[in-house]
């Protein structure tokens, strides 16, 4: 694989528009570690790669010199969650690790999330993942002979970047389900939705961007069963009950880049949804325990705030705003399991 410059150039100016736009909405950067317990998983702690030291997976110690093991991280989120009641609004730009078994053109073991959280709710949380997109397909659009000449892109991308409409349509993952059942998609209610799924919901709102939101509660007690699963701390709606203040943005050639959610803030509730999480129970089967997540809940117990946040999957937007079909042609060094340089 030969590495592309043009690509390379299209990159560095995407990462300093974003990084610029959160310094602009007075967000401070962080930088969590990448070598991490299992608090640095996402929701399948399957996917999470070892990491050993001088040939040993168990080379970290606890304070009591215990054995441990230690993750490549997939997420800095609860690491920006811990510093949001004193700094108000947080984020990150680092690498995301995912031992994903698919070869593929959506998945790579490793990208760059760049991530965000900070004091406030769902609605408020929808407009700045909003801003956020809406500002670097801006920053193209006005840069559109550079992005032209320099950058690689069509003259139609330019175009299709322009028409980037202002409000992105949001539908429920309720209403989701039932779109398609109507176009004759085979899924039930509980299912997850599928990426053929996705681009068949974002064609019917015109090819836009689409924000699907209020998945189910996965620790709904007559939600045990579902194959829809997300994070321990999302927090539940009050208005709909067994629903989570969570969403996904869908991009068009890209499908799901963002996911999002307001957090459970409170101690006692976020330690019962962690141990009843299926995310826990596989942890457990690891041979982690509690113990993986004690300095977050001490955290928590301590000082915490009603609060929200995402993470931007940088490859997938960046396959958006370059109207490319592979995520591997998306980004300068792609690394997928069939791919290792």
């Amino acid at each position: 694989m030969r590495p592309s410059a043009t690509l390379a150039q299209f990159e560095s100016h995407i990462y300093s528009t974003a990084r610029r736009h959160l310094s602009e909405r007075g967000y401070i950067e962080l930088f969590p570690p990448r070598v991490v317990r299992a608090s640095g998983a996402c929701e399948n702690i399957d996917t999470l790669f070892t990491v050993a030291g001088a040939g040993d997976d168990h080379w970290w110690r606890s304070n009591d010199d215990q054995p441990l093991p230690a993750y490549l991280a997939q997420t800095g989120q609860l690491y920006l969650e811990a510093l949001v009641p004193e700094l108000g609004k947080t984020y990150c730009v680092g690498q995301s690790f995912r031992a994903e078994p698919a070869t593929d053109n959506r998945h790579l073991s490793e990208f760059t999330m760049v991530e965000i959280e900070f004091a406030g709710g769902f609605e408020q949380l929808l407009h700045e993942i909003q801003e956020y997109v809406k500002a670097l397909a801006d920053s193209v659009v006005s840069h559109r002979e550079i992005a032209i000449s320099d950058w690689g892109l069509a003259t139609n991308t330019i175009e299709r970047l322009r028409g980037l409409v202002r409000t992105f349509p949001r539908v429920t993952y309720d209403q989701a389900i039932d779109m398609l059942k109507n176009q004759g998609e085979n899924i039930k209610w509980g299912d997850d939705i599928s990426s053929s799924q996705e681009r068949q919901l974002v064609a019917t709102f015109g090819g836009q961007p689409l924000f699907i939101t209020h998945f189910p509660d996965p620790m709904w007690p007559e939600h045990k069963n579902l194959e829809v699963e997300k994070f321990f701390n999302m927090l539940p709606d009050a208005n709909t009950p067994g629903r989570v203040l969570s969403a996904d943005l869908i991009l068009p050639f890209a499908g799901e880049s963002v996911g999002a959610a307001a957090r459970v803030h409170d101690a006692v509730i976020m330690k019962e949804r962690l141990v009843n999480s299926k995310m826990f129970k596989r942890l457990l089967a690891k041979g982690g325990s509690i113990d993986d997540f004690a300095w977050y809940l001490e955290r928590v117990t301590e000082k915490s705030i009603p609060h929200a946040g995402c993470g931007f999957g940088m490859a997938r937007i960046l396959q958006w705003l370059r109207g490319a079909d592979s995520v591997t042609d998306s980004v300068t060094f792609p690394s997928n399991r069939a791919r290792l340089i």
